[in-house]
């Protein structure tokens, strides 16, 4: 269980307006016709406030910071990390989307901690966003700040706003790609990270 110690240390709630956070919810509680002074409802709109405060971090955080602190190392073939786990918000509905995101770079003569490629998804992924600015974002940020040969960014995620909502279709899952580089001018070489992340049964066609 998170303690308010622990939310406090990964929260900026001093960036955050938490009192009209709350405003607005008791707003929209009303005009869904419920009653915010409800036992039940009673403390939400704070609980609602420091939430957002919690998902929407990333709007006060710069990425960029995980990939300055760097190793020179004569290492130039792929390095990948699979499976990074994330979860966002739609802009659109304000909904949850969740998945996760595969990295794989070519170095030019920098290479990052693993953890950092981590933290650079979960910093991107938490403030209202689109999956595809989302895996654009993260493939220019490698790009640039790495100087690497190539870069590629695959992100899979399962979006609340289609499987709660409107059309209703659980199980769906969307796919969006950024290929910078060498991944996208040498075909064998974009053929070689899509088979390290998704073995013989790797997509080919839907990944430009």
């Amino acid at each position: 269980m998170t303690s308010e110690a622990d939310f406090n240390a990964s929260a900026p709630a001093d960036n955050v307006d938490l009192p009209r956070i709350e405003r607005a919810v008791r707003e929209i509680l009303i005009a869904v016709g419920e009653d915010p002074e409800r036992e039940g409802l009673r403390d939400t709109p704070g609980r609602m406030a420091r939430m957002y405060a919690e998902l929407f971090r990333g709007l006060h955080e710069d990425p960029r910071i995980h990939l300055r602190k760097f190793f020179t190392e004569k290492y130039d073939e792929i390095v990948l990390v699979r499976d990074i786990s994330f979860d966002s918000m739609c802009e659109h509905h304000m909904l949850p989307f969740m998945g996760k995101a595969h990295i794989g770079y070519l170095p030019a003569g920098r290479v990052v901690g693993l953890s950092k490629l981590a933290r650079v998804v979960q910093s991107v992924s938490h403030r209202p966003q689109v999956q595809e600015r989302m895996t654009e974002t993260i493939a220019d940020l490698l790009m640039d700040e790495l100087h690497a040969k190539g870069v590629a960014v695959i992100v899979e995620a399962v979006h609340t706003c289609m499987t709660i909502r409107g059309v209703n279709k659980p199980g769906t899952v969307c796919v969006t790609s950024a290929v910078k580089g060498a991944f996208r001018k040498n075909p064998s070489t974009k053929a070689e990270i899509l088979t390290l992340i998704y073995g013989e049964h790797r997509p080919t066609a839907s990944i430009r």
